[in-house]
């Protein structure tokens, strides 16, 4: 995450002062819709919901949230690819996109092919979590016992293929140490048996793990960037212990395939925009998130660099899609 917010401001300054005028007249002519491939309430939601609300006043026209989950991503995703490419009908998606070419056997698009990037709106670190009484208070401390007790540790993820599953299965292979994957339907269930004793730790998002550390339910042994994030100051990175670790997730706005560049240019300013204003920066720090606002050229190298990341570690694992 590191180098990407490093980019934010040069990148922001540069999508601000482009041409935006010369983007379609009349744009938006109708409400604008936003597909979230997630239930109500999550981080992704959340997070489209706050810069429909900033946007939609930029524009003077109404923005429409629709939740379709379903298929971590896919149903979304194939409601979007067949819409008309005109700017009305957009995605916010996470970094699962990048990887439900590996997860699923056959996807009712070509994630590459059937989309336009317009802008990567978002990431935040995955952390791994321990109860507040647990015996690790380190890192160092969890990878030595895993080492010693080959497969006597656990820890929890939101799902097969998940980001938290990815950076779990990042960890065990950099650090060379056999710990188990056990998937729960999304990453609350699993801080709930973290907490109840179940399982030792858990691989959390920033915006579902930040009350329950506020609460001092849990402690954070590492977040997975390769730096610290701004929001945990005093908690190490993964690099810090384990040298080349970065993973984190990230989320970014997709428009269908074929809309016309301008159009792409006026989506990408208005959107970074909207990143920059006190409203979304208040919202993303509650989220545990920080803004970044690619061009839509960064972001399509983005999607391409996570699949080709994790492509050949999800093989290895033999991740399948639950």
């Amino acid at each position: 995450m590191g180098k990407w917010l490093g980019m934010c401001a040069v990148v922001a300054a540069a999508v601000l002062t482009s041409g935006a005028a010369s983007a379609q007249s009349g744009f938006p002519s109708k409400p604008v819709h936003i597909y979230v491939p997630y239930s109500a309430g999550g981080a992704v939601d959340i997070l489209a919901r706050t810069l429909g609300e900033v946007v939609s006043k930029q524009w003077g026209q109404g923005v429409v949230i629709e939740n379709r989950p379903g298929a971590g991503g896919v149903v979304a995703s194939q409601a979007l690819a067949g819409s008309a490419p005109d700017g009305h009908t957009l995605i916010v998606v996470a970094s699962g996109h990048a990887t439900n070419p590996f997860l699923y056997e056959k996807l009712p698009y070509d994630t590459f092919k059937d989309f336009t990037p317009i802008t990567l709106l978002a990431s935040s670190p995955n952390i791994l979590l321990v109860k507040a009484d647990s015996p690790f208070k380190t890192l160092a401390d969890m990878i030595a016992q895993a080492r010693a007790k080959p497969g006597s540790l656990a820890f929890g993820h939101a799902g097969n293929g998940t980001s938290t599953h990815l950076a779990g299965e990042l960890l065990k292979g950099l650090a060379k140490i056999d710990i188990n994957a056990i998937p729960y339907k999304g990453g609350v269930p699993a801080i709930n048996d973290l907490l109840g004793g179940q399982i030792p730790m858990s691989f959390n998002n920033g915006p579902e793990s930040v009350g329950q550390l506020q609460a001092g339910a849990v402690r954070a042994l590492a977040v997975t960037t390769a730096s610290r994030a701004s929001f945990l100051p005093d908690v190490p990175s993964m690099a810090e212990t384990v040298p080349g670790y970065d993973t984190e997730v990230w989320w970014g706005l997709l428009g269908p395939a074929g809309m016309p560049a301008d159009l792409v240019e006026k989506l990408a300013h208005d959107f970074v925009a909207a990143l920059n204003t006190d409203q979304m920066k208040a919202r993303l720090t509650k989220l545990g998130a920080s803004p970044i606002g690619s061009t839509p050229q960064q972001f399509d190298q983005k999607i391409h660099a996570d699949y080709e990341k994790w492509g050949p570690i999800i093989k290895a694992a033999g991740m399948k899609a639950e």
